[in-house]
């Protein structure tokens, strides 16, 4: 899925080619991540937003290689790594990086924040005793710890902090790409803007790529470049983020934008919006277009047949039969 950079061709630093992720549930088939394909180049933010259950998380994961592709293809710097083993991976391993949503859940609470900070470094076998020293506290003093705090451990520490301290892991082997799962969705919001503007300064010191994996949308749409709206296990829409905030056309886009809470001005009461009915189950997937269940504007051809990612304007694909209708 190329997007147009004004006559400007950059190759891709990560993309996905009908990627799948299945898990067998019995005699049934969970298709988690069922044909996507995206692309993320460098120093640039793609933003994924849908409702929890939609296989967001195991996207990330799959891309990275911590799950076992079931199909499709994956490519990091041109490279088709979909394939390889463990060996093969070890180089990509140190480019593509993760951070998780439970910063302190993903901290070993028996591990100084120093010595967490190093092992990627130790796992790798990258420099002297001294010199991953000297790495650990650079990333302590540019994550806002400090490297004071070295020797400490992590239930010293507020989640914000942890947090810090769980960006720091994934800087410590210099990555080109990060997946971000849901990392502030843990926090207080007064937080997660310290920790998003944490992560854009990075960006724009290191030129570092990120999946950035989401439900806040207000989150979404201040760090990504581009947006990727993710329902049942795949793309209903995707392209830059002021198409997809401006001119949302896939229904369920547009109630998900719905829904954001809004400070009335006018001394009304606050309203708010949902989506109507239950997700569907993912391992009985409705026939034809997946939202249909829950789509207030269905039509027949919804019941029939799947709708296919189309690009209606420059930089803008939908997977919706009625597209052209709600196009702006």
């Amino acid at each position: 899925m190329p997007f147009d950079q004004g006559g400007i061709k950059m190759k891709p630093l990560l993309q996905t080619v009908d990627l799948k992720k299945y898990f067998p549930q019995g005699k049934r088939i969970l298709k988690a991540v069922d044909g996507i394909s995206i692309e993320i180049k460098e120093g640039e933010t793609l933003g994924l937003v849908g409702e929890s259950g939609c296989g967001k998380s195991t996207l990330g994961r799959t891309i990275l290689k911590l799950l076992r592709p079931d199909g499709g293809k994956i490519f990091f710097e041109g490279k088709d790594v979909t394939n390889l083993n463990d060996k093969e991976m070890k180089p990509y391993r140190k480019k593509m990086q993760i951070i998780f949503q439970d910063p302190l859940g993903s901290l070993n609470p028996q591990m100084t924040v120093g010595r967490i900070i190093e092992d990627p470094l130790i796992i790798h076998k990258i420099g002297t005793k001294k010199e991953r020293r000297k790495r650990v506290e650079e990333l302590l003093d540019m994550v806002g710890i400090g490297r004071e705090f070295i020797n400490s451990f992590p239930h010293e520490f507020s989640g914000g902090q942890q947090q810090r301290i769980g960006i720091a892991r994934a800087l410590a082997l210099n990555p080109k790409f990060i997946v971000c799962d849901e990392p502030v969705s843990a926090l207080d919001v007064s937080i997660q803007a310290q920790i998003i503007d944490l992560l854009e300064e990075i960006q724009q010191k290191m030129g570092i790529s990120y999946l950035f994996i989401a439900h806040n949308l207000a989150v979404v749409e201040h760090i990504s470049h581009k947006v990727a709206v993710m329902y049942l296990g795949k793309i209903v829409e995707y392209g830059d983020v002021d198409k997809i905030f401006l001119n949302p056309i896939h229904p369920y886009t547009r109630a998900l934008l719905k829904s954001v809470p809004k400070i009335p001005w006018d001394g009304q009461k606050q309203r708010f919006y949902s989506l109507k009915g239950e997700l569907p189950s993912p391992i009985d997937l409705p026939k034809g277009c997946r939202f249909q269940t829950r789509c207030t504007e269905k039509k027949a051809i919804c019941f029939e047949k799947e709708p296919e990612l189309t690009e209606v304007e420059k930089n803008h694909f939908v997977s919706c039969h009625l597209v052209r209708t709600y196009r702006g």
